[in-house]
């Protein structure tokens, strides 16, 4: 991680971003056997930058030492509106934009900056000791790689969950492969598509959250779980339990849930598309059109992504998977230019290449999970 800092803090550009080393981005307070982590850049919806893996990373490696019952990790993040609104992808798109001498350095930062986030979400899904993430807000993309593998996850009523990858020419990455597809009715394939939001229960419904806890009793949560003597996995469940709540309406998130079940299990994209638009429903129209607004390359690469990862026997087989699948993307336009037109320009209107799914064959797709060359593979 050093390396990535000392790449990314000597190339000197005028509109470059220099990643932040700030020691306050991530703050720790310990409370009897309670670690509470919080995700500190507010203004940012507590986006995840490289700084903050760099901070994270030796506190997990500590706890590999632990066994269950010696503590509890309680993770939010700060302010009203987020947990974590995904990752700051924003630094290697700057760093595509270098002049041709210094656009060498591009490849390394790509791999550390994907390397290190993949090793800390290797790391919380190994934890030997209960992680509860409370979902105070936006949850998404990396946010949901610190938190989704450990053993809890709380919704609340302002949870808002999304992996939206497909819209910015990328994938559902930081264990997504592995999470996903283990979600029931072909949830987690709906989810990676389209790139949809879950709001409020719906993300504990729908599986992604363990519990579901009004906003208002919260904090008299936390401070049971900050008291607890034997924090054991057994006993943080029975603590989340007596404020989950049990009576939650379900009938928004059945309301499409058989066209979901049906339609996303689909053995091609291409036949789900035939699906949604022979349905001609109000809700398959959309959702065609929500996918056809995505990246073509994402779309099929994520596929095929979910379909593997769903075989895969591990979190850490899908992060070796979805490495290699980060580097192909890094040589692909339409990650670079999904950025662009959603985050830099922010016209929203990406031009995407290969502009259609029908341009888009098995050998393309099959690329995008070679081996990579020079030892440059992630091992756990």
């Amino acid at each position: 991680m050093n390396r990535l800092f000392t790449i990314a803090n000597n190339i000197v550009g005028k509109n470059i971003r220099q990643f932040s080393t700030s020691s306050e981005e991530v703050l720790f307070e310990n409370k009897g056997k309670c670690l509470k982590v919080l995700l500190n850049r507010p203004k940012a919806l507590n986006a995840l930058n490289p700084n903050m893996v760099k901070i994270l990373t030796p506190k997990y490696l500590e706890m590999k030492a632990m066994k269950d019952g010696d503590g509890v990790v309680v993770m939010k993040g700060a302010g009203e509106k987020a947990f974590c609104a995904g990752g700051d992808i924003r630094a290697i798109y700057d760093y595509k934009q270098l002049n041709s001498e210094q656009k060498s350095q591009t490849k390394d930062i790509g791999d550390l900056f994907f390397r290190e986030e993949y090793i800390l979400n290797n790391l919380i899904g190994n934890n030997p000791i209960p992680q509860v993430s409370i979902y105070n807000g936006f949850a998404m993309g990396g946010g949901i790689g610190l938190s989704v593998h450990g053993k809890f996850r709380v919704a609340t009523e302002n949870t808002i969950f999304a992996m939206p990858e497909t819209g910015i020419g990328f994938f559902c990455d930081v264990g997504g492969s592995y999470f996903l597809p283990r979600l029931p009715n072909n949830y987690g394939m709906y989810l990676a598509l389209t790139g949809n939001k879950l709001k409020g229960k719906n993300v504990f419904l729908a599986g992604v959250a363990t519990h579901f806890v009004k906003n208002e009793n919260i904090q008299a949560l936390e401070k049971e779980l900050e008291e607890s003597q034997s924090p054991t996995t057994e006993n943080i469940n029975s603590i989340l339990n007596k404020y989950h709540e049990t009576q939650l309406d379900s009938s928004e998130y059945n309301q499409n849930l058989s066209d979901i079940q049906r339609i996303f299990g689909k053995d091609s994209v291409k036949e789900i598309f035939y699906q949604l638009e022979k349905d001609n429903t109000e809700w398959s129209n959309q959702t065609l059109k929500t996918l056809k607004s995505v990246s073509p390359s994402s779309l099929m690469v994520v596929f095929e992504q979910m379909k593997q990862g769903a075989k895969l026997p591990s979190l850490a087989k899908c992060l070796e998977m979805e490495f290699r699948i980060s580097q192909h993307f890094l040589e692909n336009p339409d990650f670079f230019e999904g950025v662009r037109a959603l985050l830099v320009d922010k016209d929203k209107n990406p031009k995407w290449l290969p502009s259609s799914i029908d341009q888009i064959d098995q050998n393309l797709v099959n690329s995008y999970f070679k081996p990579l060359s020079n030892n440059k593979e992630l091992k756990f």
